[in-house]
Parts: C-alpha cells; sequence; structure tokens
C-alpha cells in the first residue's frame, strides 16, 4: 500500500505544505490536468435563446490525469499525481480529494490564480455532456519545476500533454529508467511531436490523429504514427464505437460495451487508467482494450467523472459478459488494410 503523501510547493519555491515531499516507489505517474467540475443535468441540450430547467447540480473533480491516478489507487496500485492548482477552494478541494483517496499527490500551488473550473452540462436524454472550461495559463507545469525525483521509482508515466515540454522530460527520464509511458492526446499542442517521441502507447481521441498528421482515415494515420514517431501502438477512442490500436504490424478493434449511460463525463479518463491498469498487469493488447472499453463504459453509468469507477470484479464481468455496440471495422476491413500496410512498407524499404 503507498503512503498517503499530499505535498506541495507554491510556484515561487516556498513550500506551501509541511508534510514530507520524499518519494517513494509507484506503479503509476500521472502528470497533467486536474479540475473543478460543476456537473449541471439538463433533461436535454439547451437550444440557442431558450430557457431550460436544471435538474440538479453538483461539485465534484475532475481532469484528465488526476481522475486516471484516482482510478488506478481504487483498483490497488500505488498512483503519484503531479499537477499544478491555484490558491483558491478549488485548490484545496484538489488536495483533500487526493489525500481522501490515498494518491501520493505533488502539486505546484500558484498564488493568487483560480484553479482549472469546467461547467458541463449532461443531456439526460442520453448522457452525453458539453464541457465549457476556464484555465489560467499559469497553472502550465513548466519542465524546470518538475523535480526528477518526483519520476523516479514509475512502473509507467501517464501524460496528457497539458503542457507538453514537462511531459517530454518526464517521458524521457521515465524510459530512461525502463519504465513504460502512456498518452491520452486530443489536440495538436506546441511540442506535441518531440513528446510523442518518449511515448510507447499513444491513445489519443478520435480526432487526434487528423489534427496531427491531416490524414483523416484512422487506418492509415495510426500506422503512420507509430512509424514517424516510434510509439510501440497508436490508437483512438471512438466513443460508443469503441477503440481502434495499431501495434506495428495488425490492428486490434475492441467495440464498446452496451450500458444504461448516464453521464458520459471522464469516460476516456477512465478508459486511459484501464490501459495503465491491464497493461501493468501484464494483459495482452487485445485483453488490455476490452478491460479499458469496460472500465469505460462503467464510468459513464453515475454522474461525474469518477463517479462510475467500479472495482475490478465488475469492470473483468462486463468484460466476459457484457452486450456490445455493432462493430465499426469488419475483420476483413482490418486484415486487407494490414496487407495493404505491409506492401507499402516492403515496397518503400527497397527503394
Amino acid at each position: 500500500m503507498p503512503s498517503r503523501k499530499n505535498s506541495a510547493r507554491r510556484s515561487d519555491g516556498r513550500s506551501a505544505d509541511t508534510r514530507s515531499a520524499s518519494v517513494d516507489r509507484a506503479d503509476i505517474v500521472a502528470i497533467g490536468l486536474n479540475a473543478t467540475d460543476t456537473l449541471i443535468r439538463v433533461p436535454r441540450f439547451p437550444a440557442f435563446d431558450s430557457k431550460t430547467k436544471i435538474l440538479s447540480s453538483a461539485l465534484l473533480p475532475g481532469g484528465q490525469a488526476a481522475t486516471a491516478a484516482v482510478a488506478c489507487r481504487r483498483w490497488g496500485l500505488r498512483s503519484r499525481y503531479i499537477g499544478k492548482i491555484g490558491d483558491d477552494a478549488a485548490g484545496r478541494l484538489q488536495r483533500e480529494e487526493f489525500a481522501r483517496e490515498g494518491v501520493e499527490a505533488h502539486l505546484i500551488e500558484v498564488p493568487n490564480c483560480a484553479s482549472q473550473l469546467a461547467f458541463i452540462i449532461v443531456d439526460q436524454s442520453n448522457g452525453e455532456r458539453t464541457i465549457l472550461w476556464q484555465r489560467d495559463d499559469r497553472l502550465d507545469l513548466r519542465a524546470e519545476e518538475l523535480p526528477r525525483e518526483w519520476i523516479r521509482g514509475a512502473r509507467l508515466v501517464h501524460v496528457d500533454g497539458h503542457p507538453c515540454a514537462p511531459a517530454a522530460a518526464a517521458a524521457s527520464w521515465a524510459r530512461e529508467a525502463g519504465a513504460v509511458v502512456t498518452a491520452d492526446l486530443d489536440n495538436r499542442y506546441p511540442g506535441v511531436e518531440g513528446l510523442l517521441e518518449h511515448v510507447d502507447f499513444m491513445i489519443g481521441s478520435r480526432d487526434f490523429p487528423e489534427r496531427l498528421l491531416g490524414i483523416p482515415d484512422l487506418l492509415e494515420s495510426l500506422p503512420e504514427i507509430t512509424r514517424r514517431f516510434g510509439c510501440r501502438v497508436a490508437g483512438a477512442t471512438l466513443g460508443r464505437d469503441g477503440v481502434l490500436a495499431w501495434d506495428g504490424t495488425r490492428f486490434h478493434y475492441c467495440p464498446a460495451f452496451r450500458v444504461d449511460t448516464v453521464d458520459t463525463t471522464g469516460a476516456g479518463d477512465i478508459f486511459h487508467a484501464g490501459f495503465a491498469y491491464s497493461l501493468l498487469r501484464g494483459d495482452t493488447l487485445p485483453a488490455i482494450l476490452e478491460f479499458s472499453c469496460a472500465a469505460a463504459g462503467l464510468n459513464c453509468t453515475a454522474p461525474g467523472a469518477r463517479g462510475g469507477i467500479r472495482p475490478v470484479t465488475e469492470i473483468e464481468k462486463l468484460r466476459r459478459e457484457g452486450p456490445r455496440h455493432e462493430c465499426l471495422y469488419t475483420d476483413a476491413q482490418l486484415r486487407g488494410k494490414e496487407r495493404a500496410t505491409a506492401s507499402m512498407k516492403q515496397s518503400s524499404s527497397k527503394k
């Protein structure tokens, strides 16, 4: 069991917490966003110039990397989180939640700065969400603010690219030490190409590969990402359509599970947590994708980014027995594209 550290320091270098900042081993170190979400549930998404009754509202913790760290801790891993907070009530909420969850949190507090906030409108009719967010640029972690010791002892480092420079530094240190690096990316952030050169498993959003390369077809863009940046696996989450991944030789596709969707907030974050957990457990790539999809699906059955984090036993049950959505890709499509990709690679090597 990990020690329950929750250290912090101010961005001006002064300590904001008197507790020990020594670092132990960690199964996963997550670096990137935390956010405080105001979840607003409405009967249906409001039309322009209309009035809509709010069914409920709640203030909940979220954020890509932060939520992944919390989920892995609930599943029994030693989790560490690194990020920035403001010196406000939202920042205090983040610190308190990490301590309550038993996540070892290294938080840099920015004086006179608001923490990241999000207002999330959830359509009760289908569970889909729309996010309005606000984030001060001073919350961007700088590479020089990241002590190497915070990465030391990690088996896996997970980054979301917010921002890319410290994520790339951490990823480089991690790989030097023999750890694996996973990435959750959804946009072409400044420096993302440099970050990708240090990533082993890149699973981005559906649109990320096209934003990165300008190639709209995932069956073409994912192999190009592995070729260009050296990732062991490149993939994309597809919402209700599941996930598609390329391992350098084969495509692996997993359709999403059918669940009673309440709120899709945090589904991607929990997918990545599931990916890290299953990868560290030593599962094969197809099994990793199935576990991740099952974990993400169950998270959609409760409100909030972390509301539906279920025990591993429940995730495994859904993975084994759960109904699936229709497949977006057929096996024949994938095998045909594999042959075409191999042929192009062979032709290119002969030139």
